[in-house]
């Protein structure tokens, strides 16, 4: 089966090659019990279809060019449909680092009272914090001040060092929604790290879709939004960005090497919980939705420690 699978894209590889780069307007997923995903797609009205006949999983290779092309110019209609409402995994496995940019909303770093960053406020997650876009958030032991952030997630796809602005988008194989859960406490309570206060265990929901970068027509015109119990908290525009996607795929490319696979966590807008007054954490039990225009949305449930 596996041979089948690498030569059919073969055949669509050689193809691709003969008549020019196709335009790979695709958008994945990854479905089933976790840890037992498979390969998913969308068709044109919605239904998710079974690409496990043609590729294995998607990892950081699905999403060079050449795959991306090549997934593209498969006929969907022969996929088989994917009955009922499957879970939803994280959309890409082989993530190799989440990189994520702080205060990079003008109305967010405003609320958190802090001066814009000069040049992009970078901070690391832990990729053991990934997890579904609809499974639960589970509170940390200790950890009394959850809160919740919309982002828009950067896919890269293509090896990028030192690569400029103009050229950003070369490298960019798509784009997903992201959670950034954050524990304000341990983020700025116990030694000011931003790492250790967003790295725990599923404080970095992600996906339900990777939505290829052909499909977005301007990336910093998307609506970004989250919602507690019913209530709207955040509502904003990429547009507000202090760094744009641009800028910052460029910027961090001059510090380290980007890899396909690696995601970027660009920021989140004004509304979260400890911008309030009083702050409005997240406790057990509290439903927690998120989405981006054109990328789709989530919904956690909030759990009590483990």
């Amino acid at each position: 089966m596996q041979k089948q699978k690498l030569n059919a894209l073969a055949i669509i590889f050689l193809l691709i090659a003969a008549i020019g780069h196709a335009n790979a307007e695709v958008t994945l997923v990854r479905f089933g019990p976790e840890g037992e995903e498979k390969p998913g797609i969308i068709d044109s009205e919605g239904q998710l279809r079974d690409l496990s006949g043609y590729v294995s999983e998607i990892t950081p290779e699905t999403l060079s060019s050449a795959s991306l092309d090549a997934i593209a110019e498969l006929s969907l209609d022969d996929l088989p449909t994917v009955a009922g409402e499957p879970r939803l995994g994280v959309p890409l496995t082989g993530i190799g680092k989440i990189i994520a940019i702080g205060f990079n909303y003008i109305n967010h770093a405003a609320e958190m009272e802090v001066q814009l960053p000069e040049e992009p406020l970078t901070f690391m997650k832990a990729t053991s914090a990934l997890t579904g876009p609809f499974d639960q958030i589970i509170q940390p032991r200790n950890g009394l001040k959850l809160d919740y952030e919309a982002e828009l997630v950067v896919v890269i796809g293509s090896r990028a060092q030192y690569i400029s602005e103009e050229d950003v988008f070369d490298y960019v194989a798509g784009y997903t929604v992201g959670h950034d859960v954050s524990e304000r406490a341990f983020q700025r309570e116990r030694g000011g790290q931003f790492t250790k206060g967003k790295s725990a265990d599923t404080f970095a929901p992600l996906g339900p879709y990777l939505v290829s970068e052909d499909q977005i027509k301007d990336i910093q015109a998307l609506s970004i939004w989250s919602e507690v119990n019913g209530e709207m908290r955040q509502q904003g525009s990429t547009a507000d960005m202090v760094f744009g996607v641009r800028e910052i795929v460029s910027h961090l490319s001059q510090f380290m090497t980007l890899y396909p696979g690696d995601i970027i966590f660009t920021g989140t807008p004004a509304g979260v919980g400890d911008g309030m007054d009083p702050p409005q954490y997240l406790r057990p039990g509290d439903v927690v939705r998120i989405g981006v225009e054109g990328l789709g949305e989530q919904r956690q449930v909030v759990a009590p420690p483990r």
